[in-house]
């Protein structure tokens, strides 16, 4: 797990020019694995509620072709999918080759929400940590690189954001009065994500600080490129 701290001191609009350069070079990239079809990314962005994810994955995206490119958001199973193993709905949509995908919330959802809504039996949750570590691994040999990225947003941040939701007509789409009631097990949430992190980390955690959305841009698209330049793409 590698935990990126929030830097005090930088240069917002240099730092802002550095990363369109990166997201430009990803886009390059991007298109030149989706033309070799031999490699595939996942990207999955973990958080809690306002954490950025939406608004990562936009600007992430920015300089990428749509040819290739997949955005999955999981929400509450439907009965079609309660009706099978948790991880169906979640292979379905790994990438294929030449192909990045990103999911915004994933298979850790399963994890996370009934261990602290206690709607499922401890007992099986628990077995679900290591099916998790086994299916990334299983996704891996096919060829696929998942990127595991944690948005850690701040408690005065997200009642910040959450307030901006009601007062900006602009993001009245973002509102759900249920974000309020999970607000107030802010660290239930976070007590599970720890033990997430400690066991599910076969592929590896990237913490990213949430509360600065030019930062987090910046810390994330550096990792992507970096990902996509050691994938020898020809």
């Amino acid at each position: 797990m590698e935990n990126i701290t929030y830097v005090e001191g930088l240069d917002k609009k240099k730092i802002q020019k550095e990363t369109k350069d990166i997201l430009k070079k990803i886009g390059e990239l991007q298109y030149q694995m989706y033309a070799q079809s031999k490699y595939s990314l996942l990207i999955v962005f973990q958080g809690l509620d306002a954490s950025g994810k939406d608004g990562l994955t936009k600007g992430l995206l920015k300089y990428c072709n749509p040819v290739g490119i997949s955005i999955k958001s999981y929400k509450k199973p439907t009965p079609e999918e309660y009706a099978h193993d948790f991880l169906w709905r979640v292979h379905k949509h790994t990438p294929m080759k030449g192909n990045v995908q990103v999911f915004i919330r994933s298979h850790y959802e399963d994890i996370l929400v009934p261990s602290v809504e206690k709607f499922i039996p401890a007992d099986i949750i628990e077995q679900r940590f290591q099916l998790i570590n086994d299916f990334e691994k299983l996704v891996e040999h096919n060829g696929t690189k998942i990127l595991k990225f944690f948005l850690n947003v701040s408690p005065e941040t997200q009642e910040e954001r959450l307030k901006e939701r009601i007062a900006n007509p602009q993001k009245h789409w973002k509102h759900n009065d249920g974000d309020w009631e999970t607000r107030k097990k802010f660290n239930q949430y976070q007590f599970v994500y720890k033990s997430i992190f400690e066991r599910c980390n076969t592929v590896p955690w990237y913490m990213i600080p949430a509360d600065t959305n030019w930062q987090k841009l910046y810390f994330v698209s550096k990792k992507v490129l970096e990902t996509l330049e050691n994938m020898n793409l020809t």
